[in-house]
């Protein structure tokens, strides 16, 4: 009679298998298979395959590692293949009776698949009203008041369940995401030129840069000032937060005034003696900048050189030095190079890893790495694009061609390697002049779709899973 492996024999035996190996063993016998459906092989499997995860950041709800496993699986199987109607069901959502002007999601961006999941945006639009949508469902789950003004941005925090707006005249209000009642309000004195959410580990804070210039931080929820200081003085500012919440990178395009960083806590904590701790980088005429998100504060960003002539990328890497006299900013050049003279200047750049930025050019993206090594071109749209959304697993971009197109990464290499895979397609042309704004998280994707009639509505791409 041949010898037997024990329990654990089987389970060391089996930690060496691959998922497709495991289903295959677990069909030899009963004791194989209830060896092969033990949580820690699963539970590895997953955090192989998902390194970027953790177990916190993992939510299993009802579920075994096992099912969770199969499950990402095929929703990743899915949204790299976007067969219509197989592998995702396609809504057209209406109610605004402007044009949306920024959408965001309030849901947590998490891979669940216990029938608790829920994929939810906002919009604020020119008709002056913030609006909440299921996109699953199709459906809107409430509508603000009608607003004074038109709303034209708005950001959120979906780990509080709230958002803020911002109208035309500089009003912010902070707005609970459950069931859109205001909670705060500040008025700014002059409209708005960006506004950025900070999830801070020491609290949440709202950063509002107003047009003439001044950088306003504010509590949240309850909008009470921390601090107000001068960055640009009569120049509207764009605001850029680091992945780890320390840094602020703010900038006035094409202006001879040069992009200054600061530090969050000397923001968040001021002095009433000393200025907030920042540092202005050694350029002008800034038209573009981003934060790799791989790393805690390496920032780069897109500008002239001296005499104006060519564009140039530079990437930088920020650390704080405590003595003391107090805090100092080391700002360290790691990387530069000239985008090639054939190119039009970009209108739209991200980051992704630490290595590699992505640059929109009228109708086509083009990936560098940070040393400007071009790794890929594409052309798949027929109009300009109009926004890019990058996260680890995909790409999608937005056109005026009224179509949306996804790639996904490939990771196997050197440097990661962007596969053009498919077309998410809009209404029809005779209604709607193109998408304009593009977001996803990890069951749908969602676009703006701009009507020929001076109007906007979402339209969804919901993708699902088989749950056994």
């Amino acid at each position: 009679m041949e010898p037997q492996l024990g329990l654990h024999e089987l389970l060391h035996v089996f930690s060496f298998l691959e998922a497709r190996d495991l289903l295959c063993v677990a069909q030899v016998d009963k004791v194989w298979n209830e060896v092969s459906r033990t949580k820690e092989l699963w539970r590895q499997l997953c955090l192989r395959r998902w390194s970027s995860c953790k177990d916190s950041q993992i939510t299993l709800g009802t579920q075994t590692w096992k099912q969770y496993y199969l499950c990402r699986s095929e929703l990743e199987f899915r949204m790299e293949s976007g067969r219509p109607e197989k592998d995702f069901v396609c809504k057209a959502i209406a109610g605004h009776k402007g044009e949306i002007d920024e959408l965001a999601y309030i849901s947590t961006n998490e891979y669940r698949f216990d029938g608790r999941e829920k994929s939810v945006v906002c919009t604020v639009s020119s008709d002056g009203t913030v609006r909440a949508w299921d996109l699953h469902e199709g459906t809107e789950i409430w509508s603000s008041p009608l607003q004074p003004a038109a709303l034209v941005n708005l950001v959120t925090y979906p780990r509080l369940q709230l958002l803020v707006t911002v109208d035309e005249q500089g009003l912010i209000k902070v707005w609970e995401a459950e069931n859109g009642c205001e909670s705060a309000y500040f008025c700014l004195p002059t409209h708005s030129s960006a506004l950025e959410a900070c999830d801070h580990p020491e609290g949440p804070f709202l950063l509002a840069a107003c047009a003439d210039g001044t950088l306003y931080t504010l509590t949240v929820p309850r909008l009470q000032l921390l601090s107000r200081v001068s960055v640009f003085p009569n120049h509207p500012a764009s605001l850029l937060c680091s992945p780890d919440r320390q840094w602020v990178f703010a900038s006035t395009q094409n202006s001879d005034l040069g992009p200054k960083v600061f530090h969050t806590c000397s923001l968040l904590c001021p002095s009433e003696d000393e200025p907030p701790v920042s540092t202005a980088l050694p350029i002008c005429l800034t038209s573009r900048a981003c934060w790799a998100p791989d790393e805690a504060a390496r920032l780069v960003v897109m500008h002239r050189n001296d005499n104006g002539m060519q564009l140039v990328v530079t990437t930088y890497e920020l650390k704080v030095k405590k003595s003391r006299d107090g805090v100092d900013i080391l700002l360290q050049q790691i990387a530069s190079f000239v985008l090639p003279d054939t190119m039009m200047p970009p209108h739209l750049m991200k980051g992704y890893s630490s290595q590699v930025i992505l640059l929109v050019s009228g109708s086509e993206l083009v990936l560098f790495t940070i040393h400007g090594l071009q790794l890929a071109a594409f052309q798949d749209h027929q109009k300009p694009i109009t926004s890019m959304w990058v996260d680890q697993s995909r790409v999608i971009t937005s056109s005026f061609d009224l179509s949306l197109r996804v790639y996904m990464w490939n990771k196997d290499n050197k440097f990661p390697v962007l596969k053009s895979c498919y077309h998410l397609l809009g209404g029809s042309h005779r209604w709607a002049s193109g998408f304009t704004h593009v977001e996803s998280d990890s069951m749908s994707i969602v676009g703006v779709e701009t009507r020929s009639i001076g109007t906007s509505i979402l339209r969804s791409y919901y993708f699902q899973v088989q749950r056994g």
